[in-house]
């Protein structure tokens, strides 16, 4: 007895916290790794100040932990309350290792709404800092609630500095971003600048961190230089990742079924292997796609086996025997290009295609290996 096929468990990216104005927020997984990080770092350092605490000290480091995540999540609904007055549809709010970042589905951006959007990130940081250091003037804590409001104020600053360096994967990338997209008419162009941007931040922070008190004679803290170091590192990677997404999206429009396939005939299924290798010698080159009765393609003759079949046998054989299946409906117009083919491609199974024209008929063969090196920009295996 065949039982349902149970679906596959969706994998929780972490833990739901709700909605905020109707946006749903998330803390990831690896939240957790930054927040123990700063508790081990960071509780020593309140027990020297504070001895009379204790173990109270982590307590004091985690609740600095969980200010710095509000500081956050304000950050990042600044991003996504500023979108939705453009209308941008904000998918959630993601809290991570990383801090947090805010995603969006589909939207038409423009220079100027895309800047807006993103330094509105960096200005709630500063507005936080400034209403911290007014709270501070006019409460005057002390102790405990002094050290945490002054780190918190710091910190605000502190972020909101950082993120408006003229960078990807920081706010401030979209600066470079709005303003080459502007002079360029392409956002794409503008995202590979801020990308280069972006890498040149990582190396000189790393630079200034580790290599320039090294030159001076002193010597960089361990916790420095591995924060230094994980920073930089994220900070390339971003970069890293914005420039290749930009570039695929430059190359899309190269993208074409006609372009991209390999010619080929369409030949009745049932044809014989003899008909078939007749058709080949006077094709170099060129591929045989068998179709059903009413012309739809079915199969691609393997011209491995093809050539295997006894030249005795080959008039009787038909060319079935010696082909492999297409999946059901992998056939694409050969004036489908873009973004258009790769989402069509992307709701097909298999790894081939008939391309047909206008009429039906068949006019090509597209491999899906060859479609993804024409967007990667990356050469094809086996290819010289």
């Amino acid at each position: 007895m065949n039982r349902p096929r149970r679906p596959e468990p969706v994998r929780q990216e972490g833990i739901p916290l709700g909605r905020i104005f109707g946006i749903p927020v998330v803390l990831a997984w690896s939240w957790f790794i930054i927040t123990a990080f700063v508790v081990i770092v960071f509780g020593p350092q309140v027990a020297d100040l504070y001895p009379a605490i204790g173990l109270g000290a982590y307590g004091v480091a985690l609740t600095y932990a969980v200010l710095l995540a509000v500081s956050v999540l304000i950050h990042e609904l600044a991003h996504a309350l500023s979108a939705r007055r453009f209308g941008w549809p904000t998918t959630r709010i993601v809290l991570n290792l990383w801090g947090g970042h805010t995603q969006f589905e589909n939207f038409a951006a423009s220079p100027g709404r895309s800047l807006i959007v993103a330094m509105a990130g960096p200005a709630a940081n500063l507005v936080l800092a400034l209403a911290g250091w007014g709270a501070l003037v006019l409460i005057e804590p002390s102790g405990v609630a002094n050290l945490l409001a002054n780190i918190l104020i710091w910190a605000n600053f502190l972020v909101a500095a950082f993120n408006v360096l003229p960078g990807l994967p920081l706010d401030g990338g979209r600066i470079v971003e709005s303003a080459v997209w502007r002079a360029t008419g392409s956002q794409e162009k503008g995202t590979v600048a801020a990308g280069w941007t972006g890498r040149a931040i990582a190396v000189l922070l790393v630079a200034a961190v580790v290599l320039v008190p090294l030159l001076i004679g002193s010597q960089p803290s361990t916790v420095t230089v591995i924060v230094a170091v994980v920073m930089g590192g994220f900070l390339w990677l971003g970069a890293s990742s914005a420039i290749a997404n930009a570039q695929m999206r430059l190359r899309l429009p190269e993208v074409s079924a006609g372009r991209l396939k390999r010619p080929a005939l369409g030949v009745p299924a049932g044809t014989s292997v003899q008909q078939v290798k007749r058709l080949l010698a006077d094709r170099p080159g060129y591929d045989v796609v068998l179709t059903s009765p009413d012309g739809l393609p079915e199969a691609v003759v393997d011209q491995v086996a093809l050539t295997a079949v006894p030249a005795a046998q080959a008039e009787r054989t038909p060319a079935n025997a010696v082909a492999r299946a297409l999946a059901p409906g992998a056939h694409v117009p050969e004036f489908a290009e873009g973004q258009e083919l790769v989402q069509y491609l992307a709701r097909l199974a298999g790894s081939e295609y008939a391309v047909t024209d206008r009429q039906g008929s068949v006019t090509g063969l597209l491999h899906q290996s060859v479609v993804i090196a024409a967007i990667t920009g990356r050469p094809q295996p086996g290819s010289n």
